[in-house]
């Protein structure tokens, strides 16, 4: 599979016409036929139903074109931002995030980096915080907000601030219909929910550990691969999740009740590669500070004071 064939595919569910879909790619009929022929083959599906007028896809099509659609995207948005930074008319800046930060401070601090810095192409990354490590290394990311530590020498980390823990619930149990902070003894004989899977360390150890130190057994501990994932199995009354409290604003059809216990918490991490001295990673440092000073209400109500 390769991207001309995405985009012959995309045209034909386009035009549902596969003689307008090959006058739209200024090509013949017979090699465009053929080449979704070999994408269905290579699928093993079904992607077009020929024998109407005009074509339909089938729900395997309609899937496909939907991620086609995404992936023909986002490589146009990689091509015009290389050419931007190529023409050095834009400076690219690479962050790193987990996901649960995206409800902290995150947002608002590509917003101040944005009107500090315009002539910065800033790209925002999901990803895990074992991932960012190499990311860094690689050069593929400037910046990492993560929720685990680490011993490498080459990436210097700094605990931003101790984000409070808290029991995502469903609706219907006995410890959602109760009030104030949540024992992390009442978790004993539940089933939980953790996240990511895969890969390990990650913040689902994090989770673990912290039962694991506090004598804590769960009756049963399914693992998934993300935290969107996670809070939908709570709302499905599948088991309980233990997510950092920033989160909360993930679900609105779940109860979420703070965890009691003094450890129960998870680190908000700036990472970036040691010896880095640029004046934008200064800024972010700087912003951040900026940010913190002012208290807003999500700091003051998910967080502990930042470390010395």
């Amino acid at each position: 599979m390769d991207l001309r064939q995405l985009r012959y595919f995309a045209a034909v569910a386009r035009e549902r016409n596969f003689t307008r879909a090959a006058q739209a790619l200024n090509i013949a009929q017979p090699p465009l036929s053929r080449q979704i022929q070999l994408l269905e083959e290579e699928l093993g599906v079904a992607l077009i139903i020929r024998s109407s007028r005009p074509i339909r896809l089938t729900d395997a099509g309609r899937l496909f074109y939907e991620q086609a659609l995404q992936v023909l995207g986002r490589v146009d948005q990689m091509k015009d931002a290389t050419r931007r930074v190529g023409a050095n008319r834009n400076r690219l800046l690479s962050i790193g995030f987990v996901a649960s930060t995206l409800y902290g401070g995150l947002p608002l601090l590509v917003r101040k980096l944005r009107q500090n810095a315009p002539e910065l192409d800033i790209q925002l990354l999901e990803m895990l915080s074992i991932q960012q490590i190499p990311a860094l290394k690689e050069g593929r990311i400037d910046l990492g907000f993560g929720r685990l530590l680490h011993n490498d020498p080459n990436v210097t980390s700094t605990v931003l601030r101790e984000e409070r823990l808290v029991a995502a619930l469903p609706r219907r149990t006995a410890l959602a219909g109760e009030t104030g902070p949540l024992a992390l003894a009442d978790l004993t004989g539940q089933k939980l929910i953790v996240y990511p899977k895969e890969p390990r360390p990650s913040y689902a150890d994090q989770v673990l550990a912290l039962l694991q130190d506090r004598l804590v057994q769960p009756a049963e501990v399914l693992e998934v691969r993300e935290i969107q994932t996670a809070l939908g199995l709570v709302a499905a009354e599948s088991g309980i999740c233990i997510i950092p409290s920033s989160a909360r604003q993930m679900r609105s059809d779940v109860e979420y009740r703070l965890i009691g216990d003094p450890g129960a918490l998870s680190p908000v991490i700036l990472n970036h590669r040691a010896g880095d001295s640029s004046r934008y990673l200064a800024m972010v440092k700087a912003l951040i500070g900026d940010m913190y000073a002012e208290n807003p209400a999500w700091l003051e109500a998910n967080n502990l004071p930042r470390r010395p």
